[in-house]
Parts: structure tokens; C-alpha cells; sequence
């Protein structure tokens, strides 16, 4: 294990800390500050330039890891092979791009799709939660990349196994980013009775653990149900409501795969309703009580097969919720709309990302806007109403790679950091941000 350190940078981060406080959102964490994807700085530009203003770019490894920013830093996770295989987190100056420390740690891939890790580093109060993708669980500090403490989550609780009936490894590998709590860094698992975990964010020590429930790929989010809060998480073979606290589970909406768990989105909470929607098992729309943790099924839409969809079958990319309509990225690329109300579809674009098997878009939310990212590295300024897509802007900000998938000239599939208005943005060689103050 190494852990390298620039000190020189100490008092630059004291001045851009006070600097950037006063004038800019963070994005400490997966999909924003409220794991929502809702940006909310203002003073950015409303039209996109044809050649976007490159602020810097550093070389990085291969990863899915979306960039997360805090307190004037950035953090990403990559993979290294050669000479040894080592999984990396990445800490870097988020004005200027310069490295203020990293740590790497060895780290022998038994996953499908072997890019690299894919969780993206959580920051809170001071200290910095990365996830590997064979379940290696760090905690450092935040600014100086000091080891507070790490847990072997695979070793732990015996996740891999040899023994197909007792392996309960997902086929890509760990993708949870760590969500905190009340002093507790909660995460998917999937081990045996212990699906999901809450660790005490200062020692690493299991807090508590609940369900037997298959690992998935999605992140868990917040809630509130009367006044209880409420961790709402899609495992292998539920969408279940439990309590951060304790572990204790309210509800169980039960959603067994047909063929097997695979979708990376997370749930989408809007006014006590939550969406879920899967590669091969289409979508879910659950009721929530407003009063107290009890929730209900709506409607669940399957298509035949992953090409013939009902609704929307979605891979990686989660959706948006604007108003009274849901807008993600089908199975093969197909941007649709749905009715929240019903699933039933409103309209469909074949514009935004080319057509292809779990083609991505990534929104996130700025104002009437929405930003969205495509797998081909385009960003682009969009309305999106029932009526249809309306595209104000598009420019491309970073080459595809072929790292992560060699077919149509490779992909970007991690998403984007929002902060200090700029776009933070990376694939498998190089992380770059984009200035887009007005």
C-alpha cells in the first residue's frame, strides 16, 4: 500500500476552501449533495460553446468511478495492471488539477468487466469513503489522504465463493456508493444476512446489518415517511424501506429477477412515490405512506425481452422525474417519456444517444434545465416536457474509451461531477474539468 502527499498545497486549499464556500455548490457525493442529481448554482451558461473551455486535465486509469468534490478537492477512483494489479483513490486540486494525494492498494480482480473500480467516493465531515469493486471499504482523511481505517468486506463476510450456491458476489463486482448516516457509512453487502450493513464511520465496526437479499448494483438514497427517516434500497430481490438508525426493516416491495439482478440506477423519490427500473425486469412504481414507513405497489411494467420493453428498461443511467413524467434511457438507447401515473409511454427521441445495448445518459437537474451527459462524451442543455425533448445546446467535452466496452468506439459511462461551475468529467485515461461560468 502507498500513500503519497503533496504538503506544499496545504495553504492553497485554506484560501480556495473560504474561496469557494462563498460562491459554489459541492458535489460530495453520488449523483449530487442530496443523491437526487439536482445542481443548484447559478452565474453558469445557458448555451454551450462549440469548444468548451478546458480549465485542466490530468492523466488517470481506468474506472467507472464518478468524480465527487468537496471543500475545493476532487476524488475519483481508477485502476492500475501494470506491473501489479492495484485498485487507486485519487485526490486532486479541484481549481487547478494537481495531485494532493493518492493511495493504492493491491487489489486482484474475480469480476466481469474488469475497467476498474465503480463506487464513487463519498465526503462528509472531514474524512473520505471509497468502495472497491471486490468490497475493499477505506476510510481517509479527506485533505491530507491519512488512513483512518479499512475493511476487507469480501473476506469479512465471505461474499466470494468457488461454490456457485454460496458465491454471493454480483457478476460486475461491488458498484455501492457509500451512503452516510448519523455517524454510520451505510452500504449494499449482499452477504448472507447481512444484504445490507451500516459501519460506525470512525472505527469500521459493524453497527448493524439486515436482509438476506442478493447484492445489486444500485446505491441507496433518503427518505422521509412521517418522521422517520427511511433508507430506501434496491437489492437483488426487493425494493425495501429500513430504518438508517438500526437496520430495522418497514417495508418489502419483493422483485425477483426473472433472469438476473442487473440495473445500476437508483430509486427515484418524488412526491411519496419511488421508481425503480431494470435491464431485464422493466419498471416498478411504488406508493409511499406519507404518515408512517408503510408502502405499496403501484405497477410493475415488463416487456418481453429486453428489446421488445414495456415502459422503460433501463441499464445504467437513472431517470428524471419532472412533475407528472418520468425521462430515462431504454434497453438499446431508446430516450423515452413516460406517465408517472401509469408507465404508459408518451414519447420517444433517437436523438440524444445513438441506439445501442445499454446505451447511457446521465441528468442531472439545474434550474428549468436539465444537463445531460451521453455515453459518445456529449454534454447537452435540455427542456424535457411531455411534448418532447427539446435540445438548446450540445458539445462534445471528452473522447469515448474502449477500456470499459471496445464496441462503437468504446464509451463514457461515469458520471459527471457539477461544481464551482465547472463540469468535472472523466474516462479511462484522463479526468478533465470544463468551465462553464457565465
Amino acid at each position: 500500500m502507498k500513500i503519497q502527499l503533496s504538503a506544499a498545497l496545504t495553504l492553497v486549499w485554506v484560501f480556495q476552501i473560504f474561496a469557494f464556500q462563498a460562491s459554489a455548490d459541492d458535489w460530495p457525493q453520488w449523483r449530487g449533495p442530496n443523491r437526487d442529481g439536482i445542481w443548484n448554482e447559478d452565474g453558469i451558461v445557458s448555451t454551450l460553446p462549440v469548444e468548451p473551455k478546458v480549465k485542466w486535465r490530468v492523466e488517470i486509469g481506468a474506472g467507472y468511478t464518478g468524480p465527487t468534490v468537496a471543500d475545493g478537492r476532487i476524488y475519483v477512483m481508477d485502476r492500475k495492471t501494470d506491473p501489479d494489479s492495484v485498485e487507486r483513490v485519487l485526490c486532486f486540486d479541484a481549481q487547478t488539477g494537481e495531485q494532493i494525494w493518492k493511495y493504492e492498494y493491491s487489489c486482484d480482480y474475480k469480476i466481469g468487466y474488469t475497467a476498474g473500480p465503480r463506487a464513487s467516493v463519498t465526503v462528509e465531515n472531514g474524512l473520505a469513503f471509497s468502495y472497491g469493486a471486490m468490497g475493499q471499504l477505506i476510510c481517509f482523511d479527506a485533505a491530507t489522504g491519512n488512513l483512518k481505517w479499512e475493511a476487507d468486506l469480501n473476506k469479512r463476510y465471505s461474499i466470494l465463493s468457488r461454490d456457485r450456491q454460496t458465491n454471493r458476489m454480483p457478476i460486475w463486482g461491488m458498484t455501492c456508493s457509500p451512503l452516510i448516516y448519523d455517524g454510520k457509512v451505510i452500504l449494499q453487502v449482499g452477504a448472507k444476512d447481512a444484504s445490507i450493513v451500516a459501519f460506525d464511520v470512525k472505527t469500521g465496526k459493524e453497527v448493524w446489518k439486515a436482509s438476506d437479499d442478493r447484492g445489486h448494483y444500485s446505491s441507496p438514497v433518503l427518505t422521509k415517511q412521517g418522521d422517520q427517516d427511511v433508507l430506501v434500497c434496491w437489492t437483488g430481490d426487493s425494493v425495501s424501506g429500513l430504518s438508517p438508525g438500526d437496520g430495522e426493516i418497514f417495508w418489502s416491495i419483493p422483485w425477483k429477477p426473472r433472469n438476473m439482478p442487473i440495473g445500476c440506477a437508483s430509486p427515484v423519490i418524488k412526491d411519496n412515490m419511488v421508481f425503480c427500473t431494470s435491464f431485464y425486469d422493466g419498471s416498478m412504481l411504488i406508493k409511499l405512506n406519507p404518515d408512517e414507513p408503510k408502502a405499496e405497489k403501484l405497477w410493475h411494467r415488463i416487456g418481453t425481452n429486453e428489446r421488445q420493453t414495456d415502459a422503460l428498461h433501463s441499464m445504467i443511467s437513472t431517470p428524471i422525474w419532472l412533475d407528472n413524467h418520468i425521462y430515462g434511457v431504454d434497453a438499446y438507447g431508446q430516450f423515452r417519456c413516460l406517465e408517472a401515473a401509469t408507465g404508459d409511454r408518451v414519447w420517444e427521441d433517437s436523438t440524444a444517444v445513438p441506439k445501442a445495448r445499454w446505451s447511457t445518459i446521465h441528468f442531472v437537474k439545474n434550474g428549468e434545465d436539465v444537463w445531460m451527459f451521453n455515453e459518445r462524451g456529449e454534454l447537452m442543455i435540455a427542456r424535457l416536457t411531455p411534448d418532447g425533448f427539446e435540445e438548446k445546446s450540445r458539445a462534445k467535452i471528452i473522447d469515448p474509451t474502449t477500456v470499459q466496452l471496445r464496441q462503437r468506439g468504446g464509451v463514457c459511462w461515469s458520471h459527471p461531477a457539477f461544481a464551482m461551475k465547472s463540469v468535472f468529467v472523466r474516462n479511462d485515461k484522463e479526468l478533465i474539468c470544463i468551465d462553464l461560468a457565465k
